[in-house]
């Protein structure tokens, strides 16, 4: 991102109607920053969400005022010491902790906030909308998510079998963009889904602070009963666990990864964001009848395709209503590459050129000469 302070470029425009006989004008643009950011960023990943919201802002010229996620402002209040310790002018980069319903509140409302930038559930993001309307101060959003991940049966399945497991498994399934739901094309349904199902069972879940541990707790027990919630919702409604499906010993914020069969698309482990370690596998029969599936959800935010029919492939990514779609892989970032959803996944995109929109306005100017 520093390498986009100095190529924030207006553009000269030639005028079509001669306002005046003779006369010639010269109109071009400047690219501004916004003002002042308020930024609230999540527990999931807080020194990445950090530094994906701090550059882009700091690139375009902005002072900042970040709200670390209640569950993890350690990461956030080091990198302060270490912006002061950088030499940053004081009031650049302010590092705000507190809780959502107070701090993050307090800096959605305020009238002396020109931008609000937000990475969250789309419940809190709705709540920050209203929040903003005090000044009309703008918004984006990157919010929640239930991806569909899709293999088709000429898919190279020693790819997309551990790919689609990681899709749901990184980082706990604690991930906007995790690959929660999975459609599998039904000649390759048992066999995606016993292979997913293994690599469940051989997740190692134990504490962070183990060496061999893979998978550690969740985040807080307000975020294990919320997984659990699902679990029993899914299961009591006729899903069965093939892998997994409850609580990890008696101790911890364990969850054990779970593979749910037999789901149908009404179900709340369907239609819902878990955010954990809970994939739902469905066979589907072709392309013409997965793609409404994929799509018939209010999120957008990314999705996943496998095959090794690259036509397909493509005619899935046009068709799929996501913000990312990645084909043969999942979890692929850049900071050259945009990340944001359709729907009610958010508002506008973070990284890559397009994340200057959120932290720039456009000034025309139009002198006589």
């Amino acid at each position: 991102m520093a390498g986009w302070a100095t190529k924030l470029e207006g553009n000269t425009i030639p005028l079509s109607v001669p306002y005046t006989p003779g006369a010639k004008y010269l109109s071009y643009t400047l690219r501004e920053p916004v003002g002042v950011v308020g930024q609230i960023i999540p527990w999931n990943f807080p020194l990445l969400m950090a530094a994906w919201k701090l550059g882009p802002a700091l690139a375009t010229g902005c002072t900042i005022v970040l709200k670390p996620a209640e569950q993890t402002p350690l990461s956030a209040l080091r990198l302060g010491d270490l912006i002061v310790e950088a030499g940053f002018p004081e009031g650049v980069v302010n590092i705000v902790p507190g809780y959502g319903e107070t701090a993050g509140a307090a800096l959605a409302a305020h009238m002396d906030v020109d931008k609000i930038a937000f990475t969250g559930s789309t419940e809190v993001g709705k709540m920050i909308v209203h929040a903003a309307t005090g000044n009309l101060k703008r918004v984006s959003l990157e919010l929640g998510g239930k991806s569909p991940n899709v293999i088709f049966k000429d898919a190279d399945m020693d790819v997309a079998i551990p790919g689609a497991a990681s899709a749901i498994f990184f980082n706990h399934g604690q991930c906007c963009c995790a690959g929660s739901r999975l459609y599998i094309e039904n000649d390759v349904f048992d066999k995606v889904v016993d292979g997913i199902a293994e690599s469940a069972k051989k997740i190692r879940v134990g504490s962070g602070l183990e060496p061999k541990t893979q998978m550690g707790p969740l985040v807080s027990e307000e975020q294990l009963k919320r997984v659990c919630s699902y679990l029993e919702s899914g299961l009591s409604q006729g899903a069965k666990a093939i892998a997994g499906g409850q609580k990890k010993g008696d101790k911890g914020y364990f969850v054990e990864p779970t593979v749910l069969v037999d789901t149908t698309e009404d179900m709340k482990v369907v239609q819902e964001e878990i955010f954990g370690p809970v994939v739902v596998a469905m066979p589907f029969s072709g392309a013409e009848e997965i793609v409404p599936r994929a799509n018939d959800n209010v999120y957008g935010l990314a999705a996943g395709v496998w095959t090794r029919d690259i036509s397909k492939a493509h005619r899935m990514a046009e068709q799929l209503l996501a913000g990312t779609v990645w084909i043969n892989c999942y979890n692929i970032f850049d900071a050259a590459m945009p990340f944001g959803g359709y729907k009610q996944s958010g508002w506008g995109r973070e990284m890559g050129h397009e994340v200057l929109n959120n932290y720039t306005q456009t000034k025309a100017v139009c002198a006589r000469l």
